[in-house]
């Protein structure tokens, strides 16, 4: 992919129909006007070479459309005008290539036939000096003039020898597809088309596709590159896509088409700007800017993290929020400008899509991980997760890459002890979590347990359900039993089927805790099938509330006491014995009133009784009648 740029009127739709045979201005606008303001696309193949061109306007009231075009490029054609030099839009799109990182670069000296030999050689010195200072240093430069064709073919072969040349990285082909749209139209009996370059991975007839940062779905009815049926369109191919599934209204400038679930969108980002040197002011606190990230342009602010204030040709860390969700992924290279007048600031490099405000001590850190390697931001993301962990198609995500080259990070990761591997479920995808964040669970988690007993000396132990809920945040309870697993196998908690308890714990009465369990059992047991109710019972002996509750929930916890259901308590003895009778008995069924008038019991503890019977079984329900079950 071949991207023009230059100022105004220097030749480059002229340059590109010389070297391809097709005119870029698609506007009557543009022809009658004499000037591009819009996108143009062109293509050209010469043997196994096939160039795909996007002509940008020169204008600079149409450097946002421009900004929409040179994304994914891979090969700069800087047009600048022999009788002019270079102009102000010269630099400032020679800027935007330098920081879309842009890999190679050539310069069409144009109008060569409107100047004599000694002009042609000051507007090469000329250009030799303002490449100099950019990425671009000693890219050719050719004349050229697209009136006599001088230069021409010269030209032509020397973009085919850059383009055998240039390395577009492999693995660009093995992410999941990506299309941001610059072009969108309706046709009579096609529907829906959108144009764009792909940037990543493969699109073939029939795909399922989604649109972001809207998350609808949409299918491929055709794919063609550059004007030709393609069964699948490969990365870094200009492609035009028809869609079914989706109105012409719901696809714009800026949308991207993804594979699904491949991408996230967010209004937050960290990236890493640098200021071009010829920014108006040092960059201190918010600056409102317009963000311009492949084919989109979205309203913004941005401030400085690190170092918090950038001076003009400096580097930091910056903050993003915009107006509305972009598509974004670690890696994509942007560009920001001034909201007025519309001038370049800097661009940079995204290195958090999904970025999260942090303030203290939490955010050197993070911009240390950030600013590193790959690897060190997905342990980061894995930290930043907590307890509930996060899977590697949601780091993917982050990345705009498969699962495959994540995992192998997670799992080399997870031989060195960093990180620990858990499923909810066995179905569930498994999730990684920080060591440190297991730590800290494992730090807490006897605090918790020796906190609630201290309020409660007599408890066998803390039920599971509450340690869970005091342990882990709501986002990791699917995750409790694997915790809990991993406490019970470090013996930092003893884990039954209901209750968690410290090692080597045990609940010992005092003098007064045990004379008071025994009275207590005593009205229980004399109170039969119907006995008083715990205030009741504490009424009479006058104890301490917090202490009665202590000794009940002890008898309960070491089965002395039932609780049936509708909350009535009742000596466990006295159940017993009810199913012994039972069992004893001539009854094979029996009805509510046989049962309340055998037993002298009121319907308040006779249904109760029997749905405990019928729990155990003893009983099985039969109509509205019971059938003893006999052992």
């Amino acid at each position: 992919m071949v991207g023009t740029a230059g100022h105004i009127d220097h030749g480059k739709t002229a340059l590109v129909e010389a070297l391809t045979g097709i005119n870029c201005d698609r506007w009557e606008e543009e022809r009658v006007r004499g000037i591009t303001i819009d996108l143009g696309f062109a293509h050209l193949t010469e043997g196994d070479v096939q160039l795909g061109f996007v002509d940008v306007p020169g204008h600079e009231r149409f450097v946002h459309n421009a900004l929409a075009g040179l994304g994914g490029i891979d090969l700069m054609v800087l047009v600048v005008a022999a009788d002019e030099g270079v102009m102000p839009q010269t630099r400032e799109h020679l800027a935007i290539c330098a920081l879309l990182g842009i890999p190679a670069g050539i310069v069409a000296l144009t109008k060569i036939d409107l100047v004599d030999h000694d002009l042609r050689d000051v507007a090469a010195l000329e250009l030799t000096d303002a490449l100099a200072r950019t990425t671009f240093a000693g890219a050719p430069i050719v004349p050229v003039s697209s009136t006599t064709g001088e230069g021409v073919a010269t030209l032509r072969e020397t973009l085919v020898s850059m383009a055998r040349a240039v390395e577009r990285p492999a693995e660009r082909a093995l992410r999941p597809a990506r299309l941001p749209i610059d072009r969108a139209f309706h046709l009579r009996g096609l529907g829906v088309l959108v144009t764009g370059t792909l940037t990543c991975g493969r699109i073939a007839v029939q795909d399922r596709l989604e649109l972001l940062p809207a998350r609808r779905e949409t299918r491929v009815r055709s794919v063609q590159v550059h004007g030709q049926d393609r069964e699948r369109a490969e990365a870094g191919e200009r492609t035009a896509l028809q869609l079914t599934g989706v109105e012409l209204d719901a696809v714009e400038r800026g949308t991207q088409l993804t594979a699904p679930g491949a991408y996230s969108t967010s209004t937050s980002l960290l990236a890493r700007l640098e200021l071009l040197p010829e920014a108006p002011q040092t960059l201190r606190g918010w600056r409102d800017v317009r963000f311009h990230l492949f084919s989109s342009e979205v309203l913004g602010r941005l401030r400085p993290l690190q170092p918090p204030a950038l001076e003009p040709g400096g580097r930091a860390l910056v903050e993003i929020r915009l107006a509305a969700p972009v598509t974004a992924a670690r890696g994509d290279r942007f560009v920001v400008r001034r909201l007025s007048p519309q001038t370049t600031l800097g661009g940079g490099v995204v290195l958090d899509p999904e970025w999260q405000r942090l303030r203290g001590a939490r955010l050197a850190p993070a911009l240390a991980a950030f600013g590193g390697t790959e690897a060190e931001a997905i342990l980061h993301w894995v930290r930043a997760a907590g307890e509930a962990g996060v899977t590697a198609a949601e780091l993917a995500r982050k990345l705009g890459s498969l699962e495959g080259p994540v995992a192998g990070v997670l799992e080399r990761a997870k031989e060195a002890g960093a990180i620990l591997a858990a499923r909810g479920s066995a179905a569930g995808p498994e999730r990684w979590i920080s060591a440190a964040v297991y730590e800290r669970v494992a730090r807490r988690a006897p605090e918790i347990l020796d906190q609630y007993f201290r309020r409660d000396r007599l408890a066998t132990g803390m039920p599971k359900a509450e340690a869970i809920r005091r342990l882990l945040p709501a986002p990791a309870a699917p995750l409790a039993e694997v915790y809990l697993g991993w406490l019970a196998e470090q013996k930092i908690l003893v884990v039954g089927a209901d209750l968690v308890d410290l090692p080597g714990r045990g609940a010992v009465m005092n003098a007064e805790e045990s004379d008071l369990s025994e009275r207590v059992m005593a009205a229980f047991e004399q109170g039969g099938l119907a006995p008083p109710s715990p205030s009741e019972i504490n009424q009479a002996l006058g104890a301490k509330q917090q202490t009665f509750d202590a000794v009940l929930r002890y008898l309960y916890q070491r089965k002395r006491l039932a609780r049936l259901p509708q909350g009535l308590f009742i000596a466990q003895s006295q159940l017993d014995r009810l199913a012994d009778e039972l069992g004893r008995s001539r009854w094979t069924r029996f009805s509510v009133p046989e049962f309340k008038e055998r037993f002298g019991l009121t319907r308040k503890w006779a249904i109760p009784l029997l749905e405990h019977l019928d729990q155990i079984g003893r009983t099985r329900r039969v109509g509205d009648q019971r059938e003893v079950v006999r052992k």
